[in-house]
């Protein structure tokens, strides 16, 4: 199978540079007209400049492709609305999100201010929240469309220093997990993809000799499988030089406590037979756990369901 995004138009968040430059070029190469999205601010998220949006697209189009550039602040509503009206205006129609613009404001919880939390926030959350809604209902009409969001293994697993972008990065999962049951009927599939990668993000944190091999385009791979015609759906995918690896959250099957012992106490001494995994199930929506807790609460007081 050759994967192709011929007649597709796609908007991609961030392209100015690093993973979004190299989404953006590989998107258009294989046939996609793409929107390079970038406010051109620094890697804190002050300043900006059109010049980087501007230079992928010179680029595109030199290799035969179409593209064109909008500076919207993806934390702005208002500016992501101008930007996906503009792109229908040209080009009639939004087949493909990737949600890849973001910044750091890196410090010990202790240290970080409540603003530098709440900025992280409303680029990274916010700013996909924003550029989903802009594309959804377009989406629904057209019933098609693939949004791929960008975590992270710090919002996955943690990492020192980064408690704003973590929780940022863990709750665009959360975003995915919704919007793939709205969408389900409307053919929109929604993933997740989880980079690391050697760019302006991570150059001062990563050796050089690992930062070589940790390519844009090794990530890029990664991010095409997630957004063409036959992509997965609800599926968090891991890249980096050259590794792939899936991410799942499972739940296992759990004990039952009657209620005299229903006790904290108890709680803990069960602990090994919570931790059991030999019975775990990926849940493809809460109320599944509802469903699992009541029906053995039923079964305890022998009511049918």
């Amino acid at each position: 199978m050759t994967i192709r995004f011929d007649g597709k138009v796609a908007i991609v968040t961030g392209a100015g540079q690093g993973l979004g430059r190299s989404h953006a070029l590989a998107l258009a190469a294989r046939g996609a007209k793409v929107v390079v999205n970038d406010l051109g601010a620094a890697r804190d998220g002050t300043g900006g400049s059109s010049d980087a949006a501007q230079e992928v697209v010179k680029t595109i189009e030199e290799q035969g492709g179409e593209a064109m550039a909008h500076g919207a602040n993806v934390a702005k509503f208002d500016e992501v609305q101008d930007m996906v009206e503009q792109t229908m205006k040209r080009w009639g129609r939004v087949d493909v999100l990737v949600n890849n613009a973001g910044i750091l404001r890196d410090k010990s919880f202790s240290k970080m201010s409540l603003d530098d939390f709440r900025l992280v926030l409303d680029v990274h959350l916010m700013g996909t929240v924003n550029c989903c809604k802009a594309v959804w209902e377009i989406m629904k009409e057209q019933q098609y469309g693939r949004i791929v969001m960008t975590s992270s293994s710090s919002g996955l697993y943690g990492n020192f220093g980064q408690t704003n972008y973590g929780a940022a990065k863990m709750a665009v999962v959360g975003l995915m997990n919704t919007l793939v049951l709205e969408g389900a009927k409307y053919n929109i599939r929604v993933n997740t993809l989880a980079p690391t990668a050697g760019t302006r993000m991570t150059e001062d944190i990563i050796p050089e000799q690992a930062f070589n091999l940790m390519t844009p385009e090794s990530v890029t791979a990664g991010l095409l499988a997630l957004c063409h015609d036959e992509s997965p759906n609800r599926y968090i995918l891991c890249a980096g030089a050259g590794g792939y690896a899936s991410t799942h959250v499972y739940e296992n099957e759990g004990i039952y406590l009657p209620p005299e012992e229903q006790t904290p106490e108890n709680v803990m001494a069960a602990m090994d037979r919570l931790n059991d995994a030999s019975k775990q199930e990926e849940f493809k929506q809460g109320g599944q756990q509802t469903q699992k807790f009541v029906m053995k609460a039923m079964e305890h007081f022998g009511i049918k369901g």
